[in-house]
C-alpha cells in the first residue's frame, strides 16, 4: 500500500485519491517526523562540572564555563542533561545555569545600551556577578573575575535589603529607641566589559580607575572619575615606570563625591591637577565644590586655538533635587553645561560674549554625626 493510488468509479466519474501521506504516516517514516525545537541553557557559575549520571557517586564527563551555551537533552528536578559546544554530554545542576529567557534579557540590555557614552572606568575588586537590574535579589548572569576592567555607563540607587530585627515602636520620634530608621541606600552601576557583556554591578565591588599619584590628593573624598586632559614634557620629572624614567606627564580633570550611597548627584567637586615642571609634582590648578554635578565629563579641544577644554553638567537653581525613579535611576529635570579651557596652569570659564552665567543649585553639606562624649 506504500506509495499506491486507489481509484473509485462512481457514475462514470473517476475520483482519484492519493494516499501517499496517509500510508507513510501509518508506516512511521522517520523523515516526516517534525524535529523538536532545541532548548538551551547558559552557564551562570564561574565553572561547572558535567556528570555521567545523577547519583551520589558519578564520573566527570566535562567542564563548562560562564556564559557558554548548552543544548538541553533531558530534564530532572534539580539537574539538566546538556551538550556543551565541545560535544561533551553530561548532567549539570540547574542552579549553575539560566534559561533562554534570562539570557535574552541580558542580550536585550546590552543592545539597548550599546551606544551609551562611557562616563568612567573601573576594575572589579573581587569576583562578582552582573545583575539584570539594580538590586541584590535580581537575576544574575555574567561573571567577572578579580581585576577585570569595566566601563561605567549609568548609576542607580536603590534601598539596601533590611536585616530582620525588632518591630518599630509606635509613636517613637526619630533618634529615639525603637523609632523607624531611614532606609539605607546602595549604589549600582550599569557596566560593560571588554567582551560587551552588560549588566548592573554593586558599586562596592569595584574600584574606579585613577592614578595612584592623584588618590592621595582626594582629601577623604571618593574619586568618581579621572580624565586625561593634557600632557606636559618634564625630562627631570623623577617619575619612574618599571624603572624607566617618564618624561611625558599626564594632567587630569577629576570629579569627586563623599563616601556615601544614595546621593542625588554623581559628584559635588571638580579638581584639575596640572604638573609643575619646576617642582616636579602635581598641583591643583582649578577647584570647584558645592555643586550637584552629573556625568559624563567631556574632554575636547577648542576650535579657535586648540586649547584643551572640559565640560560637565550641574543642576540648575530652579530645578528640583532629583529622586530615583522606579528603576533607581536619577534623571535631573534641567542641568547647566559648564565649560572650562585649560590655558597653561589656569582654567577659564567659557561663555558666549555678553552672556551671564546661569544660577546653579548647591549641594547640601554632608556632615558627620557628632562624636559621643566619653564618661
Amino acid at each position: 500500500m506504500n506509495g499506491s493510488r486507489v481509484v473509485w468509479r462512481k457514475g462514470g466519474t473517476t475520483l482519484a485519491a492519493v494516499t501517499v501521506a496517509a500510508a507513510l504516516a501509518l508506516t512511521g517514516c522517520s523523515y516526516l517526523h517534525v524535529k523538536p525545537t532545541e532548548k538551551y541553557v547558559y552557564v551562570t557559575s564561574k565553572e561547572a562540572l558535567l556528570r555521567d549520571r545523577v547519583a551520589a557517586v558519578s564520573n566527570r564527563t566535562g567542564t563548562v564555563t560562564n556564559g557558554e551555551k548548552l543544548v538541553v537533552l533531558e530534564q530532572a528536578r534539580l539537574w539538566v542533561k546538556v551538550k556543551s559546544p565541545n560535544g561533551e554530554i553530561g548532567w549539570v545542576q540547574k542552579k549553575d545555569v539560566a534559561d533562554q529567557a534570562l539570557a535574552e534579557q541580558f542580550i536585550e540590555l546590552g543592545e539597548k545600551h550599546a551606544k551609551d557614552p562611557i562616563v568612567a572606568s573601573a576594575v572589579a575588586r573581587d569576583e562578582v556577578v552582573l545583575h539584570i537590574s539594580p538590586g541584590r535579589k535580581s537575576d544574575s548572569f555574567y561573571r567577572l573575575a578579580e581585576g577585570d576592567p569595566v566601563s561605567l555607563l549609568a548609576r542607580a540607587t536603590v534601598e539596601k535589603p533590611v536585616t530582620p530585627g525588632p518591630s518599630p515602636k509606635p509613636g517613637a520620634k526619630p533618634g529615639e529607641a525603637g523609632a523607624v530608621a531611614e532606609p539605607m541606600m546602595e549604589d549600582w552601576w550599569l557596566v560593560r566589559n571588554a567582551k560587551g557583556d552588560t549588566g548592573w554591578m554593586y558599586s562596592r565591588m569595584m574600584d574606579v580607575s585613577a592614578p595612584d599619584t592623584l588618590v592621595r590628593y582626594a582629601e577623604g573624598q571618593r574619586i568618581v572619575g579621572a580624565y586625561l586632559i593634557a600632557k606636559v614634557d618634564d625630562p627631570d620629572s623623577g617619575v619612574l615606570n618599571n624603572g624607566v624614567a617618564v618624561t611625558s606627564i599626564p594632567e587630569y580633570v577629576t570629579v569627586l563625591a563623599p563616601y556615601k550611597a544614595g546621593l542625588p548627584y554623581d559628584f559635588d567637586q571638580v579638581r584639575v591637577f596640572t604638573w609643575n615642571t619646576k617642582m616636579h609634582r602635581y598641583e591643583t590648578a582649578f577647584r570647584e565644590h558645592g555643586m550637584e554635578g552629573y556625568l559624563p565629563v567631556k574632554i575636547s579641544n577648542s576650535l579657535a586655538d586648540h586649547m584643551p577644554e572640559f565640560t560637565y553638567h550641574v543642576l540648575a537653581a530652579d530645578a528640583p533635587t532629583p529622586v530615583p525613579d522606579s528603576k533607581g535611576e536619577l534623571k535631573p529635570a534641567r542641568t547647566i553645561a559648564k565649560t572650562y579651557r585649560l590655558e597653561g596652569n589656569v582654567c577659564k570659564r567659557v561663555l558666549p560674549p555678553g552672556v551671564q552665567a546661569p544660577a546653579e543649585a548647591k549641594a547640601p553639606m554632608e556632615t558627620k554625626a557628632p562624636a559621643k562624649k566619653k564618661k
